[in-house]
């Protein structure tokens, strides 16, 4: 049986800063990940081949890194019915809206989910694939309402030191 994991692509390694925020949180809820430079411009031909063998050793969900023209997702999304998240990145004269705009504006019946621009959306691409795989998966379900849980205590205790601060 294979281990289920996440593919993580970029469309160049300057986008790695931008992604780490996604490694992150997938290692924080011991998801198993590949991570790879791909291009739907400049590598066709190798994307294609690389999304349908991770298909079939198991991949889940694909999480899509571009800038500017920000294709990959899309050509990702042609190519599997896995689901696919794209995050923009903030690169370029447009700074990401770019990148946004080509990724959440695909056609009927060929979805992405998109995210923020920049390193929220790369953080939250990480967490949206943690809920698709808790779908299947009890144990991944409980990891997510934890995680949620923790962070309302964070929240929490940050409005109760302030309180005290402001002596209320």
């Amino acid at each position: 049986m294979t281990t289920p994991f996440v593919a993580v692509l970029m469309g160049s390694d300057s986008d790695l800063p931008v992604m780490q925020s996604t490694l992150d949180v997938l290692k924080s809820f011991d998801i198993h990940f590949e991570v790879k430079v791909t291009s739907a411009h400049r590598t066709p031909a190798a994307t294609h081949a690389y999304v349908k063998d991770a298909e079939e050793r198991g991949c889940k969900v694909f999480i899509c890194a571009a800038g500017l023209a920000a294709h990959l997702a899309g050509a990702v999304a042609g190519i599997t019915t896995r689901p696919v998240i794209g995050v923009p990145i903030d690169a370029g004269p447009l700074q990401g809206h770019d990148a946004l705009l080509s990724t959440v504006m695909m056609p009927g019946g060929v979805p992405v989910a998109s995210v923020a621009i920049g390193k929220a959306g790369a953080k939250n691409a990480g967490y949206l694939a943690a809920q698709m795989l808790a779908v299947a998966s009890e144990e991944m379900a409980e990891r997510v309402k934890a995680d949620r849980q923790k962070n309302a205590e964070a929240v929490m205790a940050k409005d109760a030191a302030l309180q005290e601060k402001l002596g209320r």
